[in-house]
């Protein structure tokens, strides 16, 4: 392959993949937004050169993801001057694992040519998906390529059967054919039945999407309420700055409560709480009484310290820092339910991958780079007024099982809360809000999403948005949430289709080393 067709494969697949996600409402370029890699897989089987594929992936991974999340270096550059290595880090690990990818299914390929590449491809694609959602630490599953049909609720009503990773396995299917059938447009048959079989899934998917956004009972959770009290990153954790933004979550929450609809939940968004309840017992104190006071419960996110277990005599006492979420009910109490810790936390800004933070935080210096938080283990369902729910802090919104699990559990709904400053006027406020169209359809949960700077907003059980909030500004909405009773084929069974693509990889695989072993 000419280095001149590389790059123009390379530059038009990031471009149309990222072009696929919000803000941009363009649904149908999901179906193409993989082409360029079809065709550099299918020129790398032509040449019989899994090298050359191995490379030209890794600079499709890198140049694709280095669009995709330019926002990365705007939004680290708030916690440290290193932001354009943490970014870079970033895209070179996905880069990395997407040129394996090539490799991978261009060896399949020649090692098994009886395997087709609309299988072969889609399951890669879709386990490489998965993989960089459970790589430990470093874990991102930002966008996956089922979520940039977000914008199109009406085509992945089908994830509530097989999730936003079956959603994933279609499209790259999808593009498959597509270019197969595009290249031998000239054998008619052949062509007609690769486009037809794409067009009957679309329709397939379109004709169960419109029965069941007919047919799913929806009920009525309650009004609820939501501060977004638009902080800004330079001033939400400066100490002189503490009491205004408590000033300011009470204000607005005053003013929501004094115009029609009342509330019967309130929520704050994540790390509401400028500092922890341990330094300032006043401000627990003070949400205690307002809560008592107007009898409407609350949710807000804040941060938790808990002493370590010993430690030794005669030193400042140590503890453990979590980035967490209070409930405090009607009568302004909080010690009667859990504390919810977030499970996944965002590498380096939130914890250092694979270094114990207790290490970490020992060596001078270096503390003052991360937020040293470790995570949480227990995903608690709350009681309240208007239902069960569970809470999802920030990014976890990306993982799928953090939403299945509430509903397994009992939860009628769940609530995301989120500080989305540090991402500036990018796109990543869209992409962000994006992966809560999946969560409600694979769950059939409605939530309220309370986001610092925005976008706040309802998402019902078929992954329709209203009542959005504009970013930037300070405000509070109430609205009424609803949500289903459905409990879906998807909660039931788990991701399934990211099991069966694991084990259909990790069996090509098997295959390439038997046959590597072989005399």
């Amino acid at each position: 392959m000419s280095r001149r067709r590389l790059i123009v494969l390379v530059v038009l697949g990031a471009l149309a993949l990222t072009a696929s996600y919000p803000p941009f409402p363009l649904p149908i370029l999901s179906f193409f937004a993989i082409t360029p890699v079809v065709l550099l897989i299918r020129q790398g089987v032509l040449v019989a050169d899994p090298r050359a594929a191995f490379r030209w992936g890794w600079w499709y991974g890198l140049v694709t993801n280095a669009l995709v999340l330019y926002w990365m270096v705007v939004a680290l550059w708030h916690f440290t001057p290193f932001s354009a290595l943490g970014y870079l880090a970033t895209i070179a690990i996905i880069g990395l694992l997407t040129a394996a990818m090539f490799w991978f299914v261009v060896r399949i390929r020649l090692a098994s040519p009886a395997v087709p590449l609309w299988v072969a491809l889609p399951v890669a694609w879709t386990a490489l998906e998965w993989l960089i959602g459970h790589l430990g630490d470093i874990r991102f599953p930002w966008l996956g390529l089922g979520t940039s049909l977000a914008d199109a609720p009406i085509l992945v009503q089908w994830a509530d059967i097989a999730g936003a990773r079956g959603v994933t396995l279609w499209l790259a299917w999808c593009n498959v054919m597509i270019v197969e059938a595009a290249i031998d447009v000239r054998r008619a048959p052949y062509a007609v039945r690769r486009f037809g079989a794409v067009l009957a899934t679309v329709l397939l998917a379109l004709g169960y999407g419109a029965w069941r956004m007919k047919t799913l009972p929806l009920r009525d959770v309650g009004v609820i309420g939501m501060v977004q009290p638009n902080e800004a990153f330079s001033e939400k954790w400066d100490p002189a700055h503490a009491d205004t933004a408590m000033n300011t979550l009470f204000s607005l929450s005053r003013a929501l409560l004094a115009r029609p609809p009342r509330p019967q939940l309130l929520v704050w968004p994540e790390a509401a709480i400028p500092g922890y309840f341990l330094d300032h017992p006043q401000w627990d104190a003070a949400i205690s009484t307002f809560v008592h006071e107007n009898r409407i419960p609350l949710l807000t996110g804040g941060l938790n310290a808990e002493p370590e277990d010993g430690g030794a005599i005669g030193r400042p006492r140590a503890y453990r820092i979590f980035n967490a979420a209070f409930y405090y009910d009607t009568t302004g109490d909080r010690t009667r339910y859990p504390i919810y810790a977030k499970h996944y936390l965002v590498p380096v800004t939130e914890r250092v991958p694979f270094v114990p933070v207790s290490l970490f935080r020992a060596i001078p210096g270096l503390s003052r780079w991360s937020g040293g938080f470790r995570p949480g283990t227990t995903s608690p369902v709350y009681e309240s007024p208007v239902g069960k729910f569970g809470v999802v802090i920030c990014y976890e919104s990306a993982f799928e099982d953090a939403t299945r699990i509430y509903r397994a559990h009992g939860a009628d709904f769940f609530i995301n809360v989120t500080n989305d400053a540090w991402f500036g006027n990018t796109s990543a406020p869209a992409q962000h809000a994006s992966h809560l169209v999946l969560r409600t359809i694979e769950t059939r949960m409605g939530v309220a999403r309370a986001a610092n700077s925005g976008i706040t907003e309802f998402v019902d059980p078929l992954g329709r948005a209203y009542a959005a909030t504009k970013l930037n500004e300070a405000t509070a909405i109430v609205g009424r949430l609803q949500t289903s009773d459905v409990i879906p084929l998807y909660v039931r069974l788990g991701d399934w289709v990211g099991t069966l693509v694991v084990v259909l990889t990790l069996l090509g695989a098997g295959q390439l080393v038997q046959r590597r072993l072989r005399p």
